[in-house]
């Protein structure tokens, strides 16, 4: 992988002006995000099941895509998984580095990632493709997929949009959007992931929408 993300005329618009939004909040978005899971049990749980999924099923390295400044790839780590981040923004990159220098961390794009095909045995998204535009998230689960081995397991974090349709919303950072957790599945087992299950949470005290997560196997070949 590379150290860092040349950012061109090449690079999609989108894609830039979603790590340039998190650059100019970083050091503010991980103070707030440092203990962010500390009062959320069911998150931490659903953590767990992921780690145990990828454990039972032989281990093996653990990608977050979208890790921010790195606080839920340590806690990856902190359950036994060979985890590291990747992230579009460079200053959260840099911010990861110096909070867990011990943990790997580098930038890139979760729809082009450096890593050759079918390399590891666990996927993080955590609220990372809550940017991307809808119609593009078919793609970057297609790249999850192609970076995962068969058999491996991906657990997808999104905000949940409680019956309604995709639905855009003004997020801290730069736009976002919110899923119909069945749409969001159907995405996933188009691309070839099996559910293993899913688990809806309703707002906290400081939390405007319900959140969607959904744990996935993707299907050995053959």
């Amino acid at each position: 992988m590379t150290d860092d993300l040349t950012r061109t005329s090449e690079t999609p618009t989108a894609l830039r002006a979603t790590a340039d939004a998190y650059d100019a909040v970083a050091t503010l978005y991980a103070d707030l995000a440092r203990d962010a899971l500390d009062g959320l049990p069911l998150d931490r749980a659903v953590l767990a099941a992921f780690a145990d999924s990828v454990r039972d099923a032989g281990g093996g390295p653990v990608a977050e895509l979208g890790c921010g400044p790195g606080q839920t790839t340590a806690h990856l780590r902190g359950l036994g998984l060979d985890a590291f981040g990747v992230d579009l923004s460079p200053v959260m990159i840099g911010l990861a580095r110096e909070a867990y220098p011990e943990l790997r961390f580098e930038v890139g794009s979760m729809d082009a990632l450096d890593l050759p095909d079918g390399t590891l045995s666990g996927v993080l998204s955590w609220y990372s493709v809550i940017h991307a535009a809808p119609e593009d998230i078919p793609g970057y689960v297609a790249e999850f997929r192609r970076v995962l081995a068969p058999g491996g397991h991906l657990l997808l974090a999104f905000f949940e949009s409680e019956g309604g349709p995709v639905t855009p919303f003004d997020h801290k950072v730069t736009t976002a959007y919110r899923w119909p957790v069945d749409e969001m599945a159907g995405i996933a087992r188009e691309a070839g992931f099996v559910e293993i299950g899913r688990m809806l949470r309703e707002p906290g005290e400081d939390e405007r929408f319900r959140r969607g997560h959904l744990l996935l196997r993707l299907a050995p070949q053959g």
